[in-house]
């Protein structure tokens, strides 16, 4: 009823117009009848009797009416019609017809600006979800920074991490609620942290913090990195508040699929559809995303049109082609996934709507990334394994996981994790199964016959952050081992400093490539303030490394640790410890990277940072 009475309006407009055109040539008046007339002059108090002289002419008696005369607008092509904002194009009734609600109210002025009512509009004086009291940074940490250098450290960070530490730390970071920098707009700040969010896997995250911004407050930036969180978490109609109220912004072919499959939810489902098939028609986006398109937004109508999906020919995934397979409950082709980014493992992850047997699959990169924790792990598995349609490896597995934690003697648990364990393919895997088997380590007892698999155990307790419960190994390890390494690190107490013996005693069993592991011990050690500088020298000049060397990066850090700048400081960890494994990190960029969080006051997560990198090294 509504498009039909605007339609009815402009229609109007239009006729109207085109009679003014004609009336240019017609000499006749345009007003109704009797409104040509000039209106009576009110009555006015009689005036003073005038004396009229001789020679003087009386001007009542002479003058003569004169018409009142509308002007006629002119035919100019760009003017306005009556009802429509200056300088707006009357369209044809073609494009009337073709026009959805918003459109029509984006020509009439009617879209609205905020999607929000005024008294529940929010500052953007802190954008973020964590607040300082929930465990997120100061909010005033960046209040004084350069905008500049903040954004080059978001943006410029590709948002693979090597280390699971470091990447929990960086989406704490990103999450907080935070002030903005110094010459740089709140809502593009909020668009670069979601941005890296959704580089890093943490759609969910990078939603949320999208969502903390009024949407008529984006940027073209925010709008962007809004589209990408919800392209991640398959939360297609999502972004529809954003569209509602930035319509206009964007005129690129995802925007308007997207706007179209907005329409449809929200109740013109037969216009939508129409519309659809004329992108179709258009080649307007690819043919397959097409068809995931309508057969996503024909599930908002009566239509009940049977949409084929036909893989035939694809040989890509992209983040909207994935969100609208799993959105409408179907799944991508094996043979598709197998070799597409790794976004789209922690996407399945995550995804409520994937199959049990697939999240794992991707939670098996998820969690050594730092996306899942141990928990989230095991209640992944504890759903697989209460579904009994569910075989195979994957159920057998679950048992495995149950039988750790809840086999009848030590020795059952302990060989149901390590088999856990030696069962992964590749190493980022098998420290996924660490993650996965946190809590059951923890319950291991400390025993000697426990001994050969402690560093193991240790490597997975401090995976989940149970460094309480690792340091109950501390009695059991020789000094010189990798279990000792790990919990010389992990240990919140500095205790004696670690002399150069049991450093040569590590280095002489180090089997890692050019003696990687022995080269983190040293930089964790160092940037932590546990060994003698001396003692340090020395090894370092053994290993042929200098702990000293000075880059652009680490004096940026080192002045951000300076004047305790916590954020600033975890921003620029990120863009230092980038890289698809351990072997792209280096040692003077670990000893950084854990000397600048320990000293401002992120000492938990220097320990756990160092500890990690002798494990996976």
């Amino acid at each position: 009823m509504k498009r039909s009475a605007l339609l009815l309006t402009l229609g109007s407009a239009l006729a109207l117009t085109s009679a003014l055109v004609v009336a240019q040539d017609a000499p006749e008046s345009l007003l109704p009848p009797g409104f040509d007339k000039p209106r009576a002059a009110p009555k006015q108090a009689p005036a003073a009797p005038v004396t009229v002289t001789k020679g003087s002419t009386s001007s009542g008696s002479s003058s003569v009416s004169v018409p009142v005369v509308q002007q006629v607008p002119g035919a100019a092509a760009g003017s306005a019609a009556p009802g429509l904002p200056p300088g707006v194009r009357v369209p044809t009734l073609q494009e009337l017809e073709r026009m959805s609600p918003e459109e029509l109210d984006e020509l009439l002025g009617l879209k609205p600006r905020s999607d929000m009512p005024p008294a529940a509009r929010r500052s953007l004086k802190q954008v973020g979800v964590l607040a300082d009291y929930e465990g997120g940074l100061p909010a005033g940490a960046l209040a004084n920074q350069s905008g500049a250098l903040v954004r080059a450290a978001l943006d410029g960070n590709k948002g693979q991490l090597v280390s699971r530490w470091g990447h929990i730390l960086l989406r704490r970071a990103l999450a907080s609620r935070l002030d903005a920098p110094q010459g740089m707009n709140p809502a593009d700040f909020a668009a670069s942290r979601a941005a890296l969010l959704v580089r890093m896997g943490e759609g969910e995250v990078a939603r949320a913090v999208v969502q903390d911004v009024d949407a008529g407050n984006f940027t073209d930036s925010l709008t962007r990195a809004a589209l990408d969180a919800y392209a991640f978490t398959a939360d297609i109609t999502g972004i529809c508040p954003v569209i509602a109220v930035q319509g206009g912004a964007r005129k690129d072919a995802e925007w308007r699929v997207l706007r179209t499959v907005c329409q449809a939810f929200q109740g013109d489902g037969a216009a939508a559809m129409a519309q659809l098939d004329r992108m179709q028609g258009g080649k307007v986006w690819p043919e397959i995303d097409m068809l995931l398109a309508q057969k996503y937004a024909g599930a908002a109508g009566k239509s009940r049109r049977a949409v084929t999906i036909e893989w035939d020919g694809v040989s890509v995934m992209t983040p909207w082609r994935y969100a609208f397979t799993i959105a409408t409950g179907l799944e991508p082709p094996a043979a598709l996934m197998r070799n597409a980014p790794d976004r789209y493992a922690y996407a399945a992850a995550l995804a409520p709507m994937v199959p049990l047997t697939t999240r794992a699959s991707g939670a098996d990169k998820a969690a050594a990334a730092g996306i899942l924790s141990s928990a989230a792990m095991v209640d992944l598995y504890s759903q697989i394994y209460a579904q009994e349609d569910i075989t195979g490896e994957w159920a057998d597995r679950a048992g495995l996981l149950r039988t750790a934690y809840t086999g009848e003697t030590p020795k059952d648990r302990m060989a149901a994790i390590a088999q856990l364990w030696d069962g992964a393919s590749d190493p980022r895997t098998r420290y996924s199964r660490l993650v996965l088997t946190a809590y059951a380590a923890a319950r291991m007892p400390v025993e000697d016959g426990f001994a050969g698999q402690s560093a193991d155990l240790v490597a997975a307790m401090l995976a989940a952050g149970l460094d309480a419960n690792a340091l109950r190994w501390t009695p059991q390890a020789e000094v010189g081992s990798l279990t000792w390494a790990q919990l010389t690190l992990a240990s919140p107490v500095r205790g004696n400093l670690v002399a150069s013996g049991a450093l040569e005693s590590f280095y002489s069993d180090d089997a890692s490539d050019n003696y990687r592991k022995s080269r983190f011990l040293l930089a964790g050690l160092a940037g932590l303030g546990r060994v003698d500088q001396a003692v340090a020298a020395n090894f370092a000049a053994k290993l042929e490394i200098d702990l000293n060397r000075q880059t652009r990066w680490t004096r940026l850090i080192s002045q951000a640790a300076d004047v305790n700048n916590p954020a600033l400081v975890c921003f620029l960890a990120g863009v230092g410890m980038q890289g698809d494994g351990w072997d792209k990190m280096t040692s003077v960029h670990l000893y950084h990277i854990v000397s600048a969080l320990n000293r401002v006051g992120l000492s938990a997560e220097a320990r756990m940072i160092a500890a990690e990198a002798v494990a996976r090294g």
